[in-house]
């Protein structure tokens, strides 16, 4: 970049920081500034100033890193896009008015200025895009594939018997997750009873039931008894309405129902304390 634009950055940074910062709370989403707290808002807005400097005053690996180091933070943050980006133009703007009033930029050399802030910021610009969109996309992967692990768990309980919590809505794809994390926990653990919980899901359609009888059977063919616990009122009501047929599975009202039939089919009974001495 044009060494006079350079000196003038460094020269007065400080001043630089503390109105980019002011102009961007400005102009901020008044939940991202809640959620950053000031200091950080401060430490973050003075790390983009070091990546800005860094494209021109050290190699492209270091810009590369710097780089993926703040996409990776904003993210994390929640800072959006369009925020970066115009943090990027905004801080062109300060740079060009701080020079224009301290007469560094006459008619001689103005078109040159403006060629070499167009020249370096465009690039880098394109880059922060590029690169938060990676960050971005890696991170939604990354916690696509942390819920498929926890949208369908099947946790032992007692010996021979186990509970299949399910919450939210169940679509295709997460249906075959259920069906695959049961068959194989069942046979895992040995089950004699699985208990499949629908308390926390809050619609079922013809799919949802079509996806539990075929779990149910599945769960059936490989030697073990499925159970069906959670069903609320509305959801026994729209089952009815539906004509969806569920006669093959059992079904409770309550996990803890589920819990109670699941032992008196093992051959067992919760009972207390003083009826064991009792005995």
């Amino acid at each position: 970049m044009h060494e006079l634009v350079y000196d003038y950055i460094t020269k007065n940074r400080g001043s630089i920081l503390n109105d980019w910062m002011n102009r961007m709370k400005a102009n901020a989403d008044e939940r991202l500034i809640k959620v950053v707290s000031d200091q950080m808002f401060a430490r973050t807005s003075s790390e983009f100033i070091d990546m800005v400097l860094s494209n021109f005053n050290e190699n492209s690996k270091e810009f590369q890193n710097k780089l993926t180091d703040f996409a990776e933070k904003v993210v994390r943050l929640g800072w959006p896009l369009t925020f970066v980006t115009a943090g990027l133009r905004e801080f062109n703007l300060i740079v060009f008015e701080g020079m224009n009033e301290a007469g560094l930029i006459n008619p001689d050399n103005q078109m040159e200025i403006v060629y070499d802030f167009d020249k370096w910021a465009t690039p880098m610009t394109n880059e922060i895009v590029n690169m938060y969109s990676q960050t971005w996309e890696r991170t939604v992967s990354l916690q696509k594939i942390a819920l498929q692990e926890l949208s369908a768990p099947l946790i032992p309980v007692l010996e021979g018997i186990t509970v299949m919590p399910l919450v939210g809505t169940i679509d295709t794809e997460r249906a075959k997750q259920i069906m695959e994390n049961l068959l194989n926990g069942a046979v895992k653990h040995r089950s004699e009873v699985v208990l499949i919980d629908i308390t926390g899901v809050p619609v079922v359609d013809t799919m949802v039931a079509h996806h539990i009888i075929q779990a149910a059977e599945a769960v059936r063919l490989i030697g073990a008894k499925c159970m069906l616990c959670g069903i609320r009122p509305e959801i026994a009501q729209t089952i009815v309405n539906l004509g969806i047929n569920l006669n093959e599975i059992v079904t409770k009202n309550s996990l803890k129902k589920g819990i109670e039939a699941a032992l008196e089919i093992t051959n067992r009974k919760i009972v207390g304390v003083n009826e064991v001495e009792g005995s």
